[in-house]
């Protein structure tokens, strides 16, 4: 089996899906591994560190796209790269299913099967592959530091000549992976954190971090999903939710927003008379910005002003921790591939409820429910087998 590695700088991508150290381990098994000269420079993964790991290094990228057997990326490529990949090959990544049928088509036209981390089950023995925590953690992370950085006050207390300087608020929205590690960051720097999850189970794990859980007087009924997810609420639901947040909102000096809905925009939790309600000088760094974002005032992939409340729209965080972030997520695409290979030679059991769940495409045929709503298709695929599980992470 031949497994290529490109280099991809889309969008300010900075992550590599395979490092040295799993290309070691892959080449351990037999596995020959194709690595695009620079595909891990940006993450400080230097070619002669893969070549020491047994990788061969290729001067372009059509020696990856269309010589390969597995193709693994970090991102979905564009519909024109997909066209070159070699007829019934592989593809694995973040590939954001249903979002481009251009691609899909392309896809389907190679009888590519693909797999999406967003797709993955999210099961007990899939938990190796869950990308979408690993990439979440660094986010949640990030996300903290960024509202350390932009926050015009010391986040932890301060005993000073001065005098004593209190606490920088911090409200955070949605405690799932990124919201629990933004907290965890949060308090470690000093801050006086609280947060909200419309899931009532998050509760014990924001008390876990030292933060206080806001609760709000709401009937949200079952708000999560089998997979661990929040529910969509009703708009009647979400109306309710903005009122009883605003007084939070308004006495924080730093909001950090993280809700999303597997499939669908971003809710607006917070309104532009909730931003217009903060102290000057308060931040919001609106992580659901890639989604469209939490907050009405957000501009994905821009930092705006607004009544003096400076709102950042990052739109790929984990692009700026690269090194830690291609090495969390190269493990969990080797897991993936062990599901392919175990023995380093390529076998798609797609009877594996992992490997059913995380298809996109296979055979010829769109097995996923998201894919085939992009192609105007019915949800369900007409072949028994190659049918895939309809639920997918955010």
């Amino acid at each position: 089996m031949r497994i290529g590695v490109p280099k991809q700088t889309d969008g300010g991508e900075t992550r590599v899906a395979l490092i040295p150290e799993t290309v070691k381990r892959l080449a351990a098994k037999g596995v020959e591994v194709v690595v695009e000269a620079g595909a891990g420079s940006l993450a400080n993964y230097t070619d002669a560190m893969y070549e020491a790991a047994g990788a061969t290094t290729a001067a372009g990228a059509d020696a990856v796209w269309s010589a390969c057997d597995v193709v693994v990326v970090v991102t979905a490529p564009q519909p024109d790269v997909a066209a070159t990949m070699r007829e019934d090959s592989v593809l694995l990544g973040m590939l954001a299913p249903g979002a481009d049928a251009d691609l899909l088509r392309a896809l389907l036209a190679r009888h590519v099967t693909s797999f999406a981390f967003e797709a993955v089950p999210r099961i007990t023995r899939a938990q190796a592959m869950d990308a979408l925590s690993s990439m979440s953690t660094v986010a949640g992370y990030r996300a903290a530091l960024l509202a350390a950085q932009a926050c015009p006050k010391f986040f932890p207390m301060f005993m000073t000549a001065a005098g004593t300087l209190t606490a920088a608020k911090v409200l955070v929205v949605g405690a799932g992976v990124a919201g629990l590690q933004a907290i965890a960051t949060a308090r470690r720097l000093g801050a006086n954190v609280e947060a909200y999850d419309v899931r009532a189970a998050a509760k014990e794990q924001v008390l876990s971090l030292g933060a206080k859980f806001v609760e709000l007087p709401l009937e949200t009924g079952d708000a999560e999903t089998a997979g661990g997810y929040a529910k969509e609420q009703t708009e009647e639901q979400q109306r309710k939710q903005r009122e009883l947040l605003a007084d939070h909102v308004a006495s924080a000096d730093c909001v950090i927003t993280t809700a999303l809905v597997p499939g669908r925009p971003a809710p607006k939790i917070i309104t532009r008379d909730m931003v217009s309600g903060m102290k000057p000088g308060a931040v919001i760094v609106d992580l659901a910005a890639p989604a469209g974002g939490n907050c009405e005032a957000t501009a994905p992939g821009d930092r705006t002003v607004v009544d003096g409340v400076a709102i950042l729209g990052p739109t790929n965080l984990t692009a700026e921790m690269p090194t830690h972030a291609s090495m969390m997520y190269s493990r969990n695409t080797l897991a993936l591939l062990d599901l392919l290979a175990p023995e380093g030679d390529l076998s798609i059991n797609m009877d594996d409820e992992v490997l059913r769940g995380a298809a996109i495409t296979h055979a010829g045929e769109a097995v996923h429910a998201m894919a085939r709503s992009a192609l105007g298709m019915s949800a369900e695929p007409q072949t028994a087998h190659a049918k895939a599980s309809e639920g997918v992470g955010s």
